[in-house]
């Protein structure tokens, strides 16, 4: 009797064991903070679907596509994603009201890939404040790298700063008597710019012979390259946005003027930038990327490329393949998916920091061969590689090796 009795009480002992082990085991593993259930995560963003801006607004539709995407194949690990993209037309003011409304009255879990640097340095400290993930933001501002001042920001893209430096590193070995002029748009996204090209010139900073800004709300820029023209340079950098860079290649073209040109990666779009411009005038222009051109015959058979085009042709249907705000949007959402399935049932917003300061290697469709996603909790930078390229004949064709730019950022 005894025996039996020490048996059940084992019994009983190694169930009440059991069972708080994977109760444990499933209240360690179901973590959420506001935004995140069973069902469904629920992320934020702001783009610039109107106003000056307004040719990036495709960025955003193109990741509502891609979640939808996810959303059809299951979601993630069960949970769908609800993504709420609101416009602030490029506007700082209209931003801070957008995050809030993001944050207080839709309640996200955290907001992803938000474009432009004047609204993103608007909303930093609230966000950190706060502590919500400012994740993946859409500006290459070097100020998303620094995770002891802000834990709770990270870029995405590679740095304004050390995209410039390369620019000009490649003026010093091929134009060493160059005369620079620069024209840079007046706010955080062209003075980072302009900074990180001064300080690549460095000892050769007099080879600019003339700064030029401009303000976002002008209509355009044809003064100041006409400005510009009179102080004959033999290059001309242009720190500016789609529309401004596109304005700029015509206009020099128009004055029959022959400059060497560099434009910014963030407006080398054939669609949004080579097009408006002309193809003749943009002839030649230079700059540098990470990214495959989704207008490129060379990533026909390219596994990444082929799915992204089925994605564009089932999703998006009728776009300009041309437009690289397509290939960004994509490469951007599909890092985030990563990064989610990464965090399990742990969907805090501490855990979604944590495991986007933890990736390694990643390599998403649409980046160039030899690009890799790599983070640490002392990188915020995910993407710091680039390969310079020119335009011609209608396309970006790649030149020299890929350009690891890490070792100057840290």
């Amino acid at each position: 009797m005894l025996s039996y009795q020490k048996l059940r009480i084992a019994a009983l002992s190694t169930a009440v064991i059991a069972f708080a082990a994977t109760s444990g085991s499933a209240l360690a593993q179901k973590k959420y903070d506001t935004g995140a259930t069973d069902k469904e995560i629920k992320i934020g963003n702001i783009m610039p679907y109107s106003g000056p801006a307004s040719s990036y607004g495709q960025i955003g539709k193109t990741e509502a596509a891609y979640f939808k995407m996810i959303n059809d194949q299951g979601g993630i690990n069960g949970r769908m994603i609800n993504f709420i993209s609101y416009d602030d037309a490029y506007s700082p003011p209209k931003a801070v009201e957008q995050t809030r409304k993001l944050i207080e009255s839709d309640e996200v879990l955290f907001i992803f890939n938000s474009l432009g640097t004047p609204s993103n340095t608007a909303t930093q400290k609230y966000m950190n404040a706060k502590k919500v993930p400012q994740l993946f933001v859409a500006t290459g501002a070097s100020k998303w790298d620094e995770p002891k001042k802000f834990p709770w920001t990270m870029g995405w893209q590679p740095s304004y700063q050390v995209e410039a430096k390369i620019y000009a590193k490649y003026l010093m070995k091929e134009k060493p008597d160059a005369k620079i002029a620069v024209l840079y748009q007046n706010d955080d996204f062209g003075k980072d710019y302009l900074a990180g090209f001064k300080a690549g010139l460095g000892a050769k900073s007099s080879m600019i012979i003339a700064e030029e800004s401009y303000e976002i709300s002008e209509p355009t820029v044809d003064s100041h390259i006409v400005k510009l023209k009179s102080l004959n340079p033999d290059v001309v950098v242009s720190f500016t946005t789609p529309k401004f860079a596109a304005q700029t290649i015509k206009k020099i073209a128009e004055l029959s003027w022959k400059p060497m040109q560099i434009v910014t990666n963030v407006s080398v779009s054939v669609g949004a930038v080579m097009k408006p411009a002309g193809f003749d005038a943009a002839e030649g222009v230079l700059s540098a990327d990470y990214r495959k051109d989704g207008s490129d015959p060379q990533w026909k058979d390219d596994a990444g490329m082929k799915k992204w085009s089925a994605f564009i042709e089932k999703y998006m249907p009728g776009v300009d393949k041309s437009d690289n705000s397509l290939i960004y949007g994509y490469g951007a959402a599909q890092t985030m998916v990563k990064v989610l399935e990464m965090c399990g049932d742990d969907l805090t917003r501490a855990n979604i920091m944590k495991q986007a300061a933890s990736i390694q290697g990643f390599t998403p469709d649409t980046l160039l061969p030899g690009i890799t996603i790599s983070t640490s909790a002392t990188d915020f930078a995910p993407i710091e590689q680039l390969r310079m390229m020119k335009f011609s004949n209608g396309k970006w064709d790649l030149f020299g090796d890929v350009i690891d730019a890490s070792s100057t950022t840290h």
